[in-house]
């Protein structure tokens, strides 16, 4: 099998338009075409005028025919063997697993990273045991829009919190910028799919999902890690990890876990998949001599524009086109201060929510459901801050910085959940609004206008005034003066890395694997997922001590 790259089309091609680009492209008659099949399709709309389509194509040509291209693959620079990107166990499943002396494998936190982990290891026979603090992803979503409609916060059930992790209520992008040389992304997609993804996330060069699709998706992969033997407790919370040799040893095994309801459950091989919202377990990590670091992350607002208005900025007169759907965009500038300030989850017809997981703190998230039809646009307009910079103070100062500007959004909202706004044109005339325009902000439970000024420190105002302007040269109509900034967005990534060695341990807790977003090694849905892969792996070769794998 062969792998074209780069066929572009027209956007509104005709079937039969695909099949003759491919023989003119391998120089082959129809009969010497046995079938192909779509790997990916992407789109190119620099030229508005000329939007293109672009497909990677696996094909099945005579053999005669392929030995052919195979021959003069040089002159031939976009064809190649196709690569296998099927799934390779990195040991044999164990079906006997555990013997009598043998402990089964802990996953702290049920997210994507979390869920990829059980379910590998699961397949492998390792039935894994899996605590998550929050609530199962169906009592998640009452208890998430409870506090979005009734201001009811339970503060271990909503959007940071429960089964299906951060990214249950997100636009649920499925693609990354990892680099993936075992195609293990493609292993999170074909599970996907197996758990009622749409196909299309397999072809998609920019696969996305949305709440409500992955909200049974998550129900049925749970069901999976089940009936291969594996365990899932939800309303447990890790109170304390178990260390041998005392907290201060620096070279202390991991040997079990304490939770909330009173029990102990003991282990060598322990993943942590706990997510950048668990300010908590952080602490008591730290206070329990698992080593972390800070790290830098971003703090800002979220912006809203209608969607009408990025579509036509994005593709001109083919905005609307089905096959292109909703426009999306992806911005950075790097400002005279020496700051970035660059757009982030940026959530094509989707609405902005309520994200907090602490009371009397107000933050803000993107979500986006599966068809992306909500009125408007929204996207972190976020600027980088680093430790060494602006929170040297110790290891957990970024969690400090993140509660205290949430706690001046919450009062800055009005001290019942409201988020602070402010209109994007009041914004950068440094002025208080008091009304809204054309754009209604979509954030539950409300928003209070007022001056943002006062929610970031002053780099990151002045950043993010410096930032639209010259956004608005790339997208016409960014700096239109009714879009609506709301804040706080602080949680973009975790501002703490636990720090693993190059066999995914702790540094200085042995059998502990730290993974995931919360753990610094991750940011999304797919580059989290593929990461609890190779933790499991890493994990699973330590128990039936096989050699690890190139990763």
């Amino acid at each position: 099998m062969l792998r074209v790259s780069e066929v572009k089309l027209p956007l509104d091609h005709t079937d039969a338009q695909l099949p003759e680009a491919i023989l003119k492209i391998l120089g082959i008659n129809a009969e010497e075409l046995v079938r192909f099949s779509i790997f990916k399709r992407s789109y190119d709309a620099r030229k508005k005028s000329q939007i293109l389509l672009i497909y990677q194509v696996d094909v099945v040509l005579t053999e005669r025919a392929e030995k052919v291209i195979l021959a003069t693959n040089p002159s031939l620079p976009r064809v190649g063997p196709s690569p296998d990107t099927s799934y390779k166990f990195v040991a044999q499943a164990c079906a006997n697993f555990p013997a009598a002396n043998q402990q089964r494998p802990i996953i702290i936190g049920f997210g994507p990273c979390g869920i990829l982990a059980a379910l590998i290891l699961a397949q492998m026979g390792l039935k894994p045991i899996v605590v998550e603090r929050g609530q199962e992803v169906r009592q998640r979503t009452q208890d998430t829009w409870g506090f979005w409609r009734k201001r009811n916060l339970n503060a271990e059930s909503n959007v940071q919190f429960g089964e299906g992790g951060a990214g249950t209520f997100s636009d649920g992008k499925l693609w990354s910028q990892v680099k993936d040389r075992r195609h293990l992304g493609r292993k999170v997609l074909n599970e996907f799919v197996i758990a009622g993804a749409p196909e299309e996330i397999l072809t998609d060069s920019r696969p996305h999902i949305g709440t409500f699709k992955l909200v049974s998706m998550v129900e049925n992969m749970r069901a999976e890690i089940i009936r291969l033997g594996g365990e899932i407790r939800f309303d447990q919370k890790v109170e304390r990890v178990l260390r041998e040799d005392g907290a201060e040893n620096a070279n202390s095994q991991i040997t079990g876990i304490s939770l909330s309801n009173g029990d102990t459950l003991y282990s060598r091989h322990i993943i942590l998949a706990i997510g950048h919202s668990a300010r908590d377990s952080f602490q008591m990590l730290l206070d329990h001599g698992v080593y972390i670091e800070a790290k830098p992350f971003s703090i800002g607002y979220r912006i809203e524009h209608p969607q009408s208005t990025i579509d036509k900025a994005r593709f001109g007169a083919e905005a609307g086109h089905p096959i292109l759907g909703a426009a999306e965009y992806k911005l950075v500038h790097h400002c005279k201060s020496g700051r970035s300030v660059y757009s982030f989850c940026m959530c094509p017809g989707g609405t902005v929510v309520a994200a907090t997981s602490e009371e009397g703190r107000v933050v803000t998230n993107g979500m986006s459901q599966y068809s992306r039809n909500e009125r408007n646009a929204n996207a972190a307009i976020v600027v980088g801050i680093s430790p060494e910079q602006d929170f040297p103070e110790h290891p957990l100062a970024g969690i400090d910085l993140q509660r205290q500007l949430e706690s001046l959004a919450y009062q800055l909202g009005g001290e019942n959940y409201n988020a602070p706004a402010q209109l994007v044109g009041d914004f950068l005339k440094d002025k208080p609004s008091t009304a809204l325009g054309e754009v209604t902000p979509s954030y539950k439970p409300g928003i209070t206008l007022g001056d943002l000024s006062k929610a970031l420190p002053d780099f990151a105002v002045a950043a993010i005034r410096e930032a639209i302007p010259e956004f608005d040269r790339q997208i016409k109509g960014y700096a239109m003066a009714d879009a609506v900034l709301t804040g706080v967005e602080t949680r973009t990534s975790a501002p703490v890395c636990i720090k693993r060695d190059r066999e995914y341990e702790s540094v200085n807790t042995k059998g502990l694997y730290p993974a995931g977003e919360g753990a610094g090694y991750a940011g999304g849905i797919l580059s989290a997922a593929i990461d609890g892969i190779k933790v499991a792996e890493a994990l699973a070769l330590d128990i039936l001590k096989a050699p690890l794998a190139e990763s």
